[in-house]
């Protein structure tokens, strides 16, 4: 199954811009904003709201003060769930994001979900390599195929073993901002959901990558809705289809992107599934991610 209608979020204790990360997420201001902490909390609560308003399984951690955790609101780059039971935990690129892997979630993983294969993959830090989760990789999970941007935090090698062990194919390629920095995560660009797949190819230079990913994508069946990097911008890129408990299809995103879509993009994936979008504005401006990245996904 593609999608799932049981999610973790981690309700964050002290968020606030992260400079290990702004290194190379491109996507985070570090703004002026009074009070970012509550307004980040007040977002966070209302996108809970929202997913259970439409029938969706939230779980809520509550992050603690202590280890400081500044993006502890994306969990989804530190581990990933499987339906054969796998918890797979990445190398993070940026030390204070390495302290997000704490006990208590982990617990909540392995025994509530029995999650009891687990995958570590967070040797790799020691030299230098990071691979960060679903941030990293957008998962084709029917067909097993992992698409992967290459960045400072996506190393080919890591990923080389994730494919080995979880039986995926890589897709691996080259992808640009606007300025020709490199996207930091795969997922800023691109979703995969049941039946349409969500990709910025004017990101990708290489004609012959290009080519290539849409081969992937239409001969496993997706519907291909190209976005822009203006759109990229608005964070249009990182959205995320999930179900409802009746299994709905529900494709969350936040405000700017949703206002972001043109009237074809939006027909076309409401065709699908069922859109609902939420303010996130102060955590896409100062944490450089969006909705997608606020949330992990759990199969089991």
């Amino acid at each position: 199954m593609q999608t799932t209608a049981k999610l973790l979020m981690v309700r964050p204790a002290n968020f606030a811009f992260n400079e290990q990360t702004a290194e190379n997420n491109y996507f985070q201001q570090n703004s002026d904003q009074s009070q970012v902490a509550e307004k980040a909390l007040s977002e966070f609560d209302a996108l809970v709201k929202l997913l259970k308003a439409n029938d969706v399984d939230v779980i809520v951690v509550q992050d603690t003060t202590e280890p400081w955790t500044p993006d502890s609101i994306f969990p989804n780059n530190w581990f990933s769930s499987h339906f054969d039971g796998e918890l797979v935990l990445y190398p993070m690129f940026a030390q204070n994001r390495r302290l997000e892997r704490k006990e208590h979630v982990l617990n909540l993983l392995k025994r509530g979900f029995n999650h009891n294969k687990v995958v570590d993959l967070t040797h790799w830090e020691e030299e230098g390599e990071f691979l960060e989760g679903t941030g990293s990789m957008v998962l084709d999970r029917r067909k097993h195929i992992a698409y992967c941007c290459r960045s400072a935090r996506t190393s080919e090698k890591v990923l080389s073993e994730f494919c080995s062990v979880m039986n995926y194919q890589p897709v691996v390629f080259d992808a640009f901002d606007k300025n020709n920095n490199q996207i930091y995560h795969t997922n800023v660009i691109m979703n995969i959901g049941m039946q349409v797949a969500v990709i910025c190819l004017e990101s990708i230079k290489d004609e012959n990558d290009r080519k290539k990913i849409v081969s992937h994508l239409t001969s496993t069946g997706k519907i291909i809705v190209d976005i822009s990097l203006e759109q990229v911008d608005s964070f249009v890129g990182n959205m995320l289809e999930v179900r409802s408990r009746n299994g709905t299809p529900i494709t969350i995103m936040s405000s700017a992107a949703h206002k972001a879509l043109t009237f074809e993009q939006e027909n076309t994936i409401s065709t699908f599934s069922k859109i609902i979008s939420s303010d996130l504005q102060t955590i896409e401006k100062n944490g450089g991610g969006s909705a997608r990245c606020m949330i992990a996904e759990i199969f089991y």
